[in-house]
């Protein structure tokens, strides 16, 4: 059991997902604070802020008027692309580089590493193989 632990911890994918989850959590604080320092007044220039600050489009409803916060949104987006895009060119290709250039070392190609998949014709003739070998009632 302690054998199969190992493993699964000592995989290269289940470190790779590790890091970038603490990267990436730690990264989103930065990328919250430049979104709200700098994107949220330049959103702040085409919509006009609520009483309450809120850029986004205001209507008027049955019990006064309501604000989509669409500046929240757009602000969310932003946060979510960047910390993707650092994830991706800080984690993900170097990993996906180093793990090419071990793979050429060792003399694998990567088409070598997964298995040909048997073509849907293939499939049909060994049903009909295995269907002929079996038994008629």
């Amino acid at each position: 059991m302690i054998k199969g632990f190992k493993e699964f911890i000592l995989r290269g994918n289940v470190i790779d997902l590790a890091v970038a989850v603490v990267i990436g959590a730690a990264f989103t604080a930065v990328v919250n604070a430049i979104v709200a320092s700098i994107i949220t007044p330049l959103i702040a220039l085409f919509w006009k802020p609520d009483a309450e600050g809120t850029v986004g489009i205001t209507v008027n409803g049955l019990w006064g008027p309501v604000t989509f916060p669409i500046g929240d949104l757009i602000n969310a987006i932003i946060a979510f692309l960047a910390v993707a895009v650092v994830v991706y060119f800080v984690f993900v290709y170097p990993m996906n580089r180093i793990k090419e250039r071990a793979a050429a070392k060792a003399g694998v190609s990567p088409a070598d590493e997964e298995p040909k998949l048997p073509t849907e014709q293939e499939i049909l003739v060994q049903i009909r193989d295995l269907l002929s070998e079996r038994p008629r009632a």
